[in-house]
């Protein structure tokens, strides 16, 4: 492992990044990853100028995640387990998911459209201020979908491969893509990089996260695994493609189609099969991600004690 971890101990701490995730939820104050987009923000202001826009882009990426994380790699060189173990926590977004989303679904089953399009737009980039139940819905099982895999799969991929460094430079990569990856006047150049970047330390876990809900999908596993086949290389990003296809098979709903952003509507390629989403399928994809971080972690877990089985008896 580049972490220098055995299996069995990352195993370990990946289980205790997870519960503390779930018991803790994320900081409300001085968040790591929220100060890392202040830093962000002032990087490319410094940079997002005059020509060479890529090359700057790429410095710019270089300068915001490359020290950071190499700072993380000698501290766990020294503080050990626990440091690993404290920055799957910042990185992780499992709890948080659960709480932008379900008092969306409050919303929605109290009647409530105002809170609910409120609570929406908190989460999504597209404009929410007309939409009804279904659009808003919609937003919120997409954004559960894609976000399982950029907040808690990539990351948990991440941890296993390179430890509590691997987990920051993943995150700290997808937060830029996040702010600097948009096909504007603006980024178009200048977030090119860390759009690419974004892709290739996502391109394993997306298809690990596309499987997973295909398994967990049962007797629909069929149709999850043909949406992803047939849906997603209609999507422009090779990785919210597979996710939310398979996702959306795999909850047997109807998502993507038209959605507003800057003013525009937009017809985006139709994921799943199925009935127009609802405020309950918003809970079944909450427990979609849920039910596929127990599978990651017992698969995890199983792995170590084979190995140490086998180490035993070698």
């Amino acid at each position: 492992m580049l972490s220098g971890l055995a299996l069995p101990e990352l195993a370990a701490l990946l289980v205790a990044g997870v519960l503390l995730d779930l018991l803790l939820g994320e900081a409300r104050r001085w968040h790591p990853l929220v100060g890392f987009g202040n830093l962000a923000k002032a990087i490319e202001a410094r940079l997002n100028r005059g020509g060479r826009r890529f090359s700057r882009g790429l410095l710019g990426w270089a300068i915001a995640v490359l020290p950071l994380s190499l700072l993380a790699w000698v501290g766990t060189q020294h503080a050990g387990y626990l440091l690993h173990v404290l920055l799957l926590y910042a990185c992780i977004g499992l709890r948080s998911l659960r709480e932008h989303t379900m008092p969306i679904v409050d919303a929605l089953r109290a009647g409530d459209l105002a809170t609910a399009r409120t609570r929406t737009s908190w989460i999504v980039s597209r404009d929410t201020r007309e939409a009804q139940e279904p659009e808003l819905a919609k937003a919120g099982a997409e954004s559960l979908l894609e976000n399982g895999n950029d907040a808690v799969f990539g990351t948990l991929f991440w941890f296993l491969v390179a430890g509590g460094p691997g987990a920051l430079l993943f995150r700290l990569a997808n937060t830029l893509d996040a702010m600097w990856g948009y096909r504007n006047e603006r980024f178009n150049l200048f977030g090119r990089a860390a759009a690419r970047i974004d892709d290739a330390l996502n391109y394993v876990p997306a298809r690990l996260t596309a499987l997973s809900y295909v398994v967990l999908a049962g007797a629909a596993g069929g149709r999850a695994w043909r949406c992803w086949r047939t849906q997603a290389p209609a999507w422009s990003s090779p990785n919210a493609g597979p996710v939310m296809a398979s996702g959306a098979g795999a909850l047997g709903v109807s998502l993507g189609g038209a959605a507003v952003y800057d003013g525009q509507l937009e017809q985006r390629p139709p994921l799943g099969e199925g009935p127009p989403a609802s405020s309950a399928d918003i809970v079944r994809a909450w427990r979609l991600v849920l039910g596929t971080t127990l599978l990651w972690l017992c698969l995890a877990c199983a792995a170590a004690l084979l190995l140490s089985l086998w180490t035993h008896h070698a």
